[in-house]
């Protein structure tokens, strides 16, 4: 017997952009998600962390994720499994997991031992999933007992090493549900950094064996190696994902071994789109088989003062979220640089500011403090409110 599953990931209900809610957007893309998973029957459904955007999410998020999970797990009887990731709170998110198991809706939020398998029966075939929360190297270092654990590899190195030593079942196909960043994998710019000072990726190599790994974290749906995939974003949570389709993936894994991926695409009510143009042509109206209604960043590329281009524009276009003007800067100009430098990250950043001011440049032992200082900041905000 083949079993089907669906895997998804980085919904970030109560996500915002420019400042627009997108709570609408994400109820649109979830009622598809629903049906899909209705129509589709698989064995069992799973989310690969940051379901929330946040820590703490606005209620309007809790409510619409409770009637997601309403209908996959208790309308529908389909086993929904789901694990913390970067964006979301384990405590918050892990709450009654005990309880809930019984209603086939198994929560995974805090990192812990042992790390239990939830078991699906395909129709008589029992497959192993092994559900693992954001594996934080600070949290390894201390649940697992592991002082070496620094970066992102060693701390799931170690967690999947614990997950081997509990013996997984030879007889038995196994599904590996993670939230890290696998080397190789392509970024986006809507992805929070998992660390500071290039820590932050996973060795592929650590999921030798499993039979599927349903990651999540990296927004654009992607394969990295035969076995891993990320389902990519619920929808585009920034603009440089406006080229890259946004979909739910269906898994088989047949009886005689191997595995087949179709992705089902998702239609947005209102695409992301980037446009370029002298304001001028752009005022002329939207080209054959584009939406007006989309939301757009537009480039203009006068080189003259305009007038309220903003104000003409959404005359024309409703939702321009943001207007960039490059054709005012020469090429390499601050705008350039600016972008450049928000690139290079924390680490780099102080690093650079710490030789200017004191004309030494920062010592190994210096990068790790900082970087640990950094990550135990970024802890302390997933947990304080908004």
């Amino acid at each position: 017997m083949s079993l089907r599953f669906i895997h998804t990931a980085d919904w970030h209900i109560g996500r915002f952009l420019h400042n627009l809610s997108l709570l609408d957007e994400q109820a649109h893309v979830l009622d598809q998600f629903c049906r899909i998973v209705e129509d589709s029957r698989p064995h069992a459904v799973v989310i690969a962390g940051d379901v929330y955007d946040r820590a703490i999410p606005p209620a309007d998020a809790v409510r619409l994720l409770s009637e997601v999970v309403s209908r996959i797990a208790m309308d529908s009887r389909i086993p929904l499994i789901v694990i913390a990731g970067n964006h979301d709170s384990p405590d918050r998110l892990g709450f009654g997991s005990a309880l809930l198991d019984r209603q086939n809706l198994f929560l995974r939020g805090p990192l812990s031992q042992p790390m239990e398998p939830v078991v699906i029966d395909a129709e008589g075939e029992r497959v192993n999933f092994y559900p693992i929360p954001y594996a934080e190297p600070a949290v390894v270092r201390e649940r697992f007992g592991v002082s070496e654990a620094h970066s992102h590899d060693a701390a799931m190195q170690a967690v999947i090493a614990r997950i081997r030593e509990q013996g997984m079942a030879a007889s038995r196909r196994t599904v590996a549900v993670a939230h890290c960043f696998v080397a190789g994998g392509a970024e986006s710019e809507s992805e929070r950094p998992l660390s500071v000072g290039g820590v932050g990726q996973v060795d592929s190599s650590r999921f030798a064996g499993f039979d599927y790994v349903a990651l999540g974290h990296l927004h654009r749906p992607q394969a990295v190696g035969a076995n891993i995939h990320y389902a990519g974003s619920l929808l585009k949570y920034s603009f440089s994902e406006a080229s890259h389709p946004k979909s739910i993936t269906l898994v088989e894994l047949p009886d005689q071994g191997g595995r087949r991926v179709e992705r089902i695409p998702l239609a947005p009510r209102h695409d992301l789109r980037i446009v370029e143009g002298r304001l001028p042509d752009l005022l002329q109206g939207p080209k054959a088989g584009e939406s007006r209604e989309d939301y757009l960043l537009v480039r203009l590329l006068d080189k003259e003062a305009l007038l309220e281009p903003m104000g003409k524009l959404r005359e024309i276009y409703p939702n321009v979220l943001h207007l960039e003007r490059p054709g005012l800067f020469k090429e390499g100009a601050l705008a350039d640089v600016g972008r450049d430098q928000l690139r290079r990250g924390e680490q780099e950043l102080f690093a650079s500011f710490f030789e200017q001011m004191t004309r030494e440049p920062l010592t190994d032992a210096e990068r790790q403090v900082f970087a640990d200082v950094v990550e135990a900041l970024r802890r302390s905000e997933r947990e304080s409110p908004p």
